[in-house]
Order: structure tokens, then sequence, then C-alpha cells
């Protein structure tokens, strides 16, 4: 009974990165930049975003992608999940309850919904429920893939549709901070990609360090304009349910379409973890481009918390899917 206990305890466990955010936030709560401070930050969070999909761009593997189109039903299922069943069930979800949040969470509740899945949690968990790796790693690559060019149009069709415009210089601003350096990554990937993996530490340092620092810098813009005098705990936890509710729609109906559609277990694993994620290291990155000032803390926030929870239910679930396995049901009779 203890034993289990310990792992119920370590499965609700926040990992050390989500902590860091969690400092990260505190330190921009008590310690926000100022001035010509957040100037100097914001350029340099610039520079590290555009650092960030380069390396993303040399680190893709062309080859994983080419190998798993032959699986273009899985493929279009997780992207049909990922950019259509999200955002539908996002906007369904704001429509039946507008007034439980203020009107820029439910932006950043709607901006995850729009954002491309993850690419090591999505394979992590897969492998662990034994299922269907190399789908799962093309579906991922692919979704982070196409996302950087559709959720930023998803973003602008869902501003303009609700009366805003996005400008084009913002969309210049996009193509020249995310899609440039990565399309230029991955043309230099064969010259790179070594260097990327005998490197691995110092790339992951920077990818981490760079969203700690956009967020650091989000975060600054909006508790300098109040957003903590905006966020009551009652509204905290309202974007906490809100979240789970999102989490737990997807998560059945991934599972519900695998089956329906005739898909075996393997692949429906591939379904279910590549089709219900989100990603935090796209996501603080797009939206500090996509969003301008203090609006930019408000629609991170959704994001980090949903980042969180993921984790700890596909933990939780990945490990069930592993009991279940054929060879587990052999192994324990």
């Amino acid at each position: 009974m203890s034993t289990k206990l310990a792992q119920a305890v370590r499965q609700l466990r926040p990992d050390g990165y989500v902590l860091a955010l969690l400092a990260t936030v505190a330190v921009a709560s008590v310690l926000p930049c100022r001035g010509p401070a957040a100037d100097a930050f914001k350029a340099l969070t610039t520079g590290a975003i555009v650092l960030l999909f380069f390396l993303h761009g040399v680190r893709l593997p062309r080859e994983a992608i080419v190998t798993g189109l032959a699986h273009w039903r899985l493929h279009l299922l997780i992207l049909a999940s990922t950019y259509a069943l999200f955002p539908a069930v996002g906007l369904a979800l704001s429509r039946l309850a507008p007034a439980v949040l203020p009107a820029p969470l439910w932006l950043g509740v709607l901006f995850v919904c729009m954002l491309p899945s993850t690419v090591q949690s999505s394979i992590a968990f897969t492998s662990i429920a034994r299922g269907n790796v190399p789908a799962a790693l093309c579906a991922a690559a692919a979704s982070n893939l196409i996302g950087i060019a559709l959720t930023p149009a998803l973003v602008g069709a869902f501003m303009s549709f609700r009366g805003a415009v996005v400008p084009v210089s913002q969309v210049w601003t996009i193509v020249l901070e995310l899609l440039v350096p990565f399309v230029g990554g991955h043309l230099l990937r064969p010259w790179l990609s070594g260097w990327a993996a005998r490197n691995r530490r110092l790339v992951t340092l920077s990818d981490r360090g760079s969203i700690l620092l956009a967020v650091y810098t989000s975060f600054s813009a909006a508790v300098v304009q109040g957003i903590w005098r905006e966020l009551s705990p009652p509204v905290l936890l309202t974007l906490v349910v809100v979240d789970a509710a999102l989490l737990a729609l997807v998560l059945l109906a991934t599972t519900c379409a695998g089956r329906l559609f005739g898909f075996g277990r393997e692949d429906e694993i591939a379904i279910v973890f590549c089709g219900s994620k989100k990603s935090l290291a796209s996501g603080v990155p797009m939206a500090s481009v996509l969003f301008a000032g203090p609006t930019v803390g408000m629609t991170v926030l959704p994001l980090m918390i949903f980042h969180q929870m993921q984790l700890m239910v596909c933990a939780s679930l990945a490990r069930r899917y592993a009991a279940q396995a054929p060879e587990a049901a052999l192994a324990g009779s």
C-alpha cells in the first residue's frame, strides 16, 4: 500500500522545469523589468527565439517525416485533433461560459488550442505505453513543422473573426523570427546535426533558457500593467478547471476516434498522446511574437497550467496502457 501511495505522489509531483517556470513567474512578479531594462530584455528574448527555432530546424529529422508519410490516415487524424478538434472544443467552452474567465484568459485558452503538439513527451509517453513510436515521432514532427505557419494563421483568423486585425508588420515578424530561422536551420542540418547531437545538453539548455527568458519578459510587462490585481484565487481555480475540461474532452475524443476508425492498439496510443498534447516550447515564443505587451502574460498562463496537467495525466495514462499491453498480460499470467 505504501509503495502504491509513493507512486501516486511521484505522478503528481511537478517536474523541475515546471518549478523553474513558476519561479520565473515569481521573480517577474517581485522584480519586473521596466523602462530601458524591459527594452533590453525584449531584444534579448527576440534573439533567443530566433536561436530556438533555428535549432529546431537543425534537429528535425527529415527522414522521419518521409518514412512516416505512408501512415497518412493516422497523421490526418492527429492533425485534425491538434488543429480542428482542439479549437472547436475551446470555442465551444468559451461560448458556453464566457463570463467565468476574463477575456485575456479565454484568449490564452484558445491560443493553447491552436498550438502544435509536443515532440519529446508525445514520443516518451507513446513508448512507455508500448504504442507506435515511429508514427508518434513523425506525427509530432509534422505537427510542429505545420504549426509554424498554421498556428499564426489560426490566431489571425480568430482575431479577425472577433473584429481585430493582424497587421502586415506582425506577419513579417512571424516570418522573420520563426519561419526563416527554422528553414535556415533545417537547410544547414547536414552540417550542424552532428554538432547538435554531441552538444545535446547545451542545445536543451538553450531551448529551456529561451522559454524562461520569454516568460520573464512577458510576465514583467503583465505585472507592470497589474495582472495580479485582475487574477483572484477563484479565477485561477476556474482556469484550472477549464484546462482540465479541455484536456479530458480531447483525451476522450481521440480515444473514441482511434477505435471508431479501426486503428489498432499501438496506433490508438500514438493518436491519444500526440493528439492531446500542446507544446510549451513552441507556445511561449509564438505568444511573444503574436501578442503585445501585458497580453502575453495572460496568454501564456493557461498554457503553463495545461502543460503541467497534460504531463501528470498522460504519465498515469501511459502506465495504464502499458499494464494492459498483451505482453504485460502474458507476463502476469
